[in-house]
């Protein structure tokens, strides 16, 4: 379905996902929503990468958590195709949970992903605070997401494709028409990128900024949990 909506590039998206990011060796990552682990996979990559030019090289773990068991299977398959172990003691876990009540613990994690999968949830504002929740102070959040294209005659030009090419090209690979049509619905519903900023502010996120991706198709969201700081500064 990424490949439908995003003209085959979601996987350039969450190169730059990850760019954004920028973890550091050490980093202890939760990813939401991320059963196949394309953003974990990333991170490993990333953080093996600069352990490399590391004086003191942390090791680094991401956990994946994500409510659908089936999804979760299909990472853990693809990780052991690519050779990387999960378990107890490797820099890898597979996690089912829903994403508007994680069983993770308070402030346990330094960078929380999700990525394609917020406009999902019945609850965008619950997401948003379990993600706050679990965050360390000066922890950072990071959303990547289908978003609103705001050049007129692109936004046009999109609209177009969207509700008249993707729903066909739905039934012709995977014979299903209304899941495709749904995704579309589902993304133009998902709100604008200054009203999820807003949202995130309101969920106690600070330095709230976004990048439109492809000119808005997509766009990158971050937010960093920095109340306790300040509060513990003072």
């Amino acid at each position: 379905m990424n490949d439908a909506m995003s003209l085959a590039i979601h996987r350039l998206w969450k190169d730059r996902f990850m760019q954004v990011l920028a973890p550091p060796p050490g980093t202890r990552l939760l990813d939401v929503a991320g059963g196949t682990g394309d953003i974990a996979f990333r991170f490993l990559d990333y953080t093996s990468r600069e352990a490399k030019n590391s004086d003191l090289p942390e090791p680094s773990h991401v956990t994946v958590c994500d409510i659908n068991p089936s999804m979760l299977k299909v990472g853990e398959e693809r990780a052991k195709a690519r050779g990387i172990h999960s378990g107890t003691g490797t820099g890898l876990a597979w996690m089912e949970g829903n994403a508007e009540e994680l069983p993770v613990n308070t402030e346990s994690v330094d960078a929380y992903t999700i990525a394609f999968g917020i406009r999902n949830v019945t609850h965008i504002e619950k997401v948003l605070e379990e993600a706050y929740r679990v965050l360390v102070p000066g922890g950072r959040f990071m959303c990547l997401e289908f978003s609103h294209v705001q050049n007129p005659m692109l936004k046009s030009l999109y609209d177009n494709y969207s509700f008249q090419v993707i729903p066909v090209i739905g039934q012709v690979i995977a014979g299903d028409y209304k899941s495709y049509q749904y995704l579309v619905e589902s993304i133009r519903q998902f709100p604008d990128q200054e009203r999820f900023a807003t949202m995130m502010r309101n969920a106690g996120f600070s330095m709230v900024t976004y990048e439109n991706l492809s000119l808005g198709i997509a766009a990158i969201h971050s937010g960093f949990k920095m109340d306790s700081l300040w509060m513990g500064s003072g």
